[in-house]
C-alpha cells in the first residue's frame, strides 16, 4: 500500500512539471522563428533579396536570398502579389485550413481538470478506509476464508480433546444433516467456546473452518462497534445476509463479550450504540425470520457479563469449555509445536510438561519458541534440553538482568532471604518442591524461589494453604533473624501482598474460619462508571468485618510464627544455603536438597580453581557473621 501511495504521488509531481512546461508563456517560441514586421518584409521584397514565400491566409513564410528564414503577418494588401512576380519571387499559396483538434490537444486542454478530480478522489478513498467508501458504513467486515490462507484441522489442536468432540459433532451435522435429522435432531444455532486466555479458543474455531467444508466467515466483536448511531445492527444484517447466500455456513466471532455485554447498565434508557447491535444479534440469532444453515460460533473468556438472552438455549445451545490442559494434553500440545523446531535426542516433552503445570496452549507455545530462539542465539544447530530448561526459567521467572549491579550486602541480603524461603519449603511437609532458587535479578524481583507441584492441582487444602503463607514469610524471618530488627527491607512487600489475600479468600470465600462459619462475605468495591468512583453494596456489617480482620490476622500470625520457628531451629541450613546461593548464584530443587539433606555440595564447572577459590572466600567473608540473637 505505501509503494502504491508513493508511486500515486510520483505520478502527480511529473504530471505537474510537464503542466508546467507545457503552458509556460510561448512568447520565447516566437521570438525563435524570426518574426518580422510587414515593413520590413516589404523593404527586403523592394531590394531584391526575398527569394520564395508561402502565403496561407493572412500568415506569410519565406525564405531571404542568405538562406534565412522569416515569418510575418500580411494585413489587407491588395497589390502584394503583383510586387512579389515582379520582383521574381516564387509564391506558393495555400488555403487556411480549419483543423480539428488532436487528442493530444483535448487531453492537454482537460487535463487540469481531470488531475484535480483523480487527487480528490485519492484523498476521499484514504478518509473512508478504501473499499465500501462512504457508502460501506453499514456493511459487514466478516472475512471470507479459504484454504490458501492455512488450513489448520483438528490435527493441530491438541491438549483440549472434550472441547474438539463437542465442535466435532457440528462439523459432522454440516457433513451430513440427514444424519441427525432423521431421528429429529436440528442443527444447533450456535456454540460458545469458554475459557481462560490462550486455551485455542480461536485456533479451535479455525480447525472447525478447515475440517466442515462450508464456507467459514470471521470478525471480531469490537468490528461492530462504530462511532455512527445503527451502524452495529446494520452490519450484523449484512453478516446474515451474507450467510444466506453461503448457507450451510460458520460465523465466527471472537471476543463476543465486546458487543454481548448484559443491557442496561448504561444511561439513556439502554438506547446506546453497542446495545442496539446486540438486540440486532439476537433477533438475527433467533427471531420470527430464523435463519437456516447459518451457525454461530462466538468465542470468549468472560462469560459472566454475558447477556442472559445471548447465552440461552436457541441462540447458544451449547457452551464448550476450553480450559488449560492437564499434563497429558501439555505433552500433545508441545508434540505440535515441536514439529517445528529442531531437537536434540536429550528433548524429553513429558518432562517438560511436568514442570509446567497451568501452562495454556499459547504458553507451551511461546516457550518452545524461545528454546529456539536461545538456541539460534548460542549459534547451536538444534534446540537440547538446556535451552528448554531456560526458556521455561524465563517464561515462569522472568529474564535475568545479569547487568544490574548488586553490591556484596545487597547480593547477601537476597541470599538469606530466598534462603529462609527454600529452607521453610523444605521442611513443610504440604508445601510444593522447590524447583530452583537463585538471587540473579528477574523481572521485578531481585531474587526468586520458585516451587511447582508434583501433579496438576484442582483444589488446595486448607493445610497447603497455611503452608504456603508459611514459606511466604520465611523471606521476612531471615532478614530479622540475621540483621536484625531496624535492618528489616522492603523485599516482602508481595510476600505480604500474596498472604494478606490468600487468608482472606480463607476467610469469606473459603469458610475456613471457625470463628465465622462456612458463610461467603462480600467486600467493599469500587468500579469506574462514567469517571464515576461507584460503591457497591457489601454483604456484611461493621461488627463482621472487625471478625473478618482478626480472623485474618490469625491466619497470617500463624504462618508467621511457624516460619520463625522453622528458621530458628535450623539457622545453620540457612547458612549453608545462603552460602552457596552467593557462590553459584542459582541452584535446582535437587542441589538444594543435596546440600540441606545429604551435605552434598553442587557441582559447577569454573574457569580456574582460582575463580572457585576467590568466591568461595568472598562468600564466607560476606556470610562469616554470627547470627543476631531472635527478636
Amino acid at each position: 500500500m505505501n509503494l502504491k501511495n508513493l508511486a500515486m504521488w510520483a505520478l502527480i509531481v511529473l504530471l505537474s512539471v510537464g503542466l508546467f512546461n507545457i503552458f509556460q508563456n510561448p512568447k520565447n517560441s516566437i521570438n525563435t522563428n524570426n518574426q518580422v514586421t510587414f515593413s520590413k518584409f516589404l523593404n527586403e521584397v523592394e531590394d531584391g533579396r526575398v527569394v520564395e514565400v508561402n502565403i496561407q491566409g493572412n500568415n506569410i513564410t519565406g525564405v531571404l536570398s542568405d538562406g534565412s528564414k522569416f515569418k510575418t503577418f500580411s494585413p489587407n494588401y491588395p497589390n502584394l502579389v503583383e510586387k512579389l512576380s515582379e520582383k521574381g519571387v516564387s509564391i506558393n499559396a495555400s488555403p487556411l485550413e480549419d483543423k480539428m483538434p488532436s487528442l493530444l490537444g483535448i487531453l492537454l486542454s482537460w487535463f487540469p481538470m481531470l488531475l484535480l478530480i483523480g487527487v480528490w478522489i485519492f484523498f476521499m478513498r484514504q478518509m473512508q478506509g478504501g473499499k465500501g467508501g462512504a457508502m460501506g458504513f453499514g456493511r459487514s467486515k466478516a472475512k471470507l476464508l479459504n484454504e490458501a490462507q492455512g488450513k489448520v484441522t483438528f490435527n493441530d489442536v491438541a491438549g483440549v480433546e472434550e472441547a474438539k468432540e463437542e465442535v466435532e459433532e457440528i462439523v459432522e451435522f454440516l457433513k451430513d444433516p440427514k444424519k441427525f435429522s432423521r431421528l429429529g435432531g436440528k442443527i444447533p444455532k450456535g456454540a460458545l467456546l469458554i475459557g481462560p486466555p490462550g486455551t485455542g479458543k480461536t485456533l479451535l474455531a479455525k480447525a472447525i473452518a478447515g475440517e466442515a467444508n462450508v464456507p467459514f466467515f470471521s470478525i471480531s466483536g469490537s468490528d461492530f462497534v462504530e462511532m455512527f448511531v445503527g451502524v452495529g445492527a446494520s452490519r450484523v444484517r449484512d453478516m446474515f445476509e451474507q450467510g444466506k447466500k453461503h448457507a450451510p455456513c460458520i460465523i465466527f466471532i471472537d471476543e463476543i463479550d465486546a458487543v454481548g455485554r448484559s443491557r442496561g447498565a448504561g444511561l439513556g434508557g439502554g438506547n446506546d450504540e453497542r446495545e442496539q447491535t446486540l438486540n440486532q444479534l439476537l433477533v438475527e440469532m433467533d427471531g420470527f425470520d430464523t435463519n437456516e444453515g447459518i451457525i454461530l460460533i462466538a468465542a470468549t473468556n468472560r462469560p459472566d457479563v454475558l447477556d442472559p438472552a445471548l447465552l440461552r438455549p436457541g441462540r447458544f445451545d451449547r457452551q464448550v469449555v476450553v480450559g488449560n490442559p492437564d499434563i497429558m494434553g501439555r505433552e500433545a500440545i508441545l508434540k505440535v509445536h515441536i514439529k517445528k523446531i529442531n531437537t536434540g535426542p536429550d528433548v524429553k516433552l513429558r518432562t517438560i510438561a511436568r514442570g509446567t503445570p497451568g501452562f495454556s496452549g499459547a504458553d507451551l507455545a511461546n516457550l518452545v519458541n524461545e528454546a529456539a530462539l536461545l538456541a539460534a542465539r548460542k549459534n547451536k544447530r538444534v534446540v537440547t534440553m538446556s535451552d528448554v530448561e531456560e526458556a521455561k526459567d524465563k517464561v515462569m521467572m522472568g529474564a535475568e538482568r545479569r547487568s544490574l549491579v548488586m553490591s556484596e550486602d545487597e547480593k547477601k541480603l537476597t541470599a538469606y532471604h530466598e534462603g529462609g524461603h527454600a529452607i521453610v519449603a523444605l521442611n513443610e511437609k504440604a508445601s510444593d518442591p522447590i524447583h530452583k532458587a537463585t538471587i540473579i535479578p528477574r523481572g521485578r524481583a531481585l531474587g526468586m524461589v520458585m516451587r511447582l507441584p508434583e501433579r496438576d492441582q484442582l483444589s488446595v487444602s486448607r493445610e497447603k494453604m497455611h503452608a504456603d503463607i508459611a514459606v511466604a514469610m520465611g523471606g521476612r524471618i531471615a532478614e530479622e533473624l540475621i540483621f536484625g530488627h531496624d535492618k528489616v527491607t522492603s523485599g516482602a512487600s508481595s510476600d505480604i501482598d500474596m498472604v494478606t489475600k490468600m487468608a482472606k479468600n480463607m476467610v469469606t470465600k473459603y469458610g475456613m474460619s471457625e470463628e465465622l462459619g462456612t458463610i461467603a462475605y462480600g467486600d467493599n468495591e469500587e468500579e469506574v462508571f462514567l469517571g464515576r468512583s461507584v460503591t457497591k453494596q457489601q454483604n456484611m456489617s461493621e461488627e463482621t468485618a472487625k471478625k473478618v480482620d482478626l480472623e485474618v490476622k490469625k491466619i497470617v500470625d500463624k504462618g508467621y510464627a511457624r516460619a520463625k520457628e522453622v528458621l530458628t531451629s535450623k539457622i545453620e541450613d540457612l547458612h549453608k544455603l545462603s552460602k552457596a546461593l552467593m557462590i553459584y548464584e542459582t541452584l535446582s530443587g535437587d542441589e538444594i536438597r543435596d546440600l540441606i539433606l545429604k551435605d552434598i555440595k553442587p557441582t559447577r564447572s569454573f574457569k580456574t580453581d582460582e575463580e572457585k577459590d576467590n568466591k568461595e572466600t568472598s562468600a564466607l567473608d560476606t556470610i562469616g557473621l554470627k547470627p543476631k540473637p531472635a527478636i
